[in-house]
């Protein structure tokens, strides 16, 4: 029995927890899927799955099997779509990450048009403002605010984010709108520390020579996440240093104010990035094809692919 059907049939069974909607999926009758499986059981020596009347969920060894199991489904996959005509469609799953503002606000609206095109694709859409080790934690790619050096991953940079200083109104007319770099030693700003190292975001400008400086700052609040970094300065806690299109809606409502805007932090790269064995896959690049799109408009990238 083909031991490739197999995989596919208990990668499908434990992905969607049935052994019906496996075979849906795989266009076969439910009982090969059943045969399938148990063929890969038997040769395997162990009990990948547990079967119930209600649910089907994997044990211990099924756990650990799945794993190299998908992962070795996509390295085949990959090994033959240079040979496999450009028009077939494009099938599997895709694991990909992205800061959980972007996630929200730009890339969950536009899926429907994604799946539009690609709708057998299955999108495993991870948001999080902690680095993600994409080898180790099996991610096809990330969507990232800076770069990085490691070797075993391919960058490919989107363009510059602007960043803006921001406070509420509410701040303001109690701390008063600061006018030069000097203004903000009696002023606050709200703390991001790193999810990843607790390292502390200083305040940034550039000065008139462009050069980055940083101002110390003092703060009544710290934070980890982007969503309660915004939510607290709406609520009148202190500064934020923030890119342009994550505030612009507030802009427009006047729920926040931009200040010091000839004392800006330096633009801030954002790219995408991906281990290089994925390089050939045409799932991951059709993915990319539509972020590229889909990102130029809200964060302000020209066509060319630069702020």
């Amino acid at each position: 029995m083909d031991r490739i059907q197999q995989l596919e049939a208990f990668v499908r069974v434990a992905e969607t927890g049935s052994f019906t909607r496996a075979a849906e999926l795989l266009g076969l009758p439910r009982s090969t899927v059943s045969t399938l499986v148990q063929a890969l059981e038997a040769r395997l020596g162990v009990r990948l799955l547990d079967r119930t009347t209600r649910r089907v969920a994997l044990t211990a060894d099924g756990e650990s099997y799945y794993a190299r199991a998908a992962r070795l489904l996509t390295d085949f996959e990959e090994a033959e779509a240079p040979f496999l005509e450009e028009e077939a469609p494009i099938r599997g799953r895709l694991r990909v990450d992205a800061p959980a503002r972007i996630a929200r606000l730009i890339l969950a609206p536009a899926l429907p048009g994604f799946f539009t095109r690609h709708p057998e694709i299955e999108l495993e859409l991870g948001s999080t403002d902690r680095a993600v080790d994409l080898i180790q934690e099996g991610v096809d790619c990330v969507l990232r605010v800076g770069g990085s050096s490691d070797p075993l991953l391919i960058v490919e940079p989107l363009g510059l984010l602007t960043q803006l200083n921001c406070a509420s109104p509410g701040y303001l007319a109690r701390y008063g709108v600061p006018q030069r770099i000097e203004d903000l030693s009696s002023h606050f700003a709200v703390h991001y520390a790193s999810p990843a190292t607790g390292a502390l975001d200083e305040w940034e400008y550039v000065d008139a020579q462009g050069r980055a400086r940083r101002v110390p700052m003092r703060a009544l609040v710290t934070v980890n996440n982007a969503e309660t970094y915004l939510a607290c300065c709406l609520a009148d806690m202190g500064l934020i240093q923030v890119p342009a299109y994550d505030v612009q809606q507030d802009l427009r409502a006047g729920r926040l104010v931009e200040v010091l805007p000839q004392w800006r932090a330096a633009p801030m790269q954002i790219a995408l990035m991906y281990p290089r064995r994925r390089h050939g896959s045409r799932r991951l690049h059709a993915f990319i094809d539509w972020l590229r799109e889909v990102l130029v408009e809200p964060l302000g990238l020209g066509r060319d692919g630069k702020g």
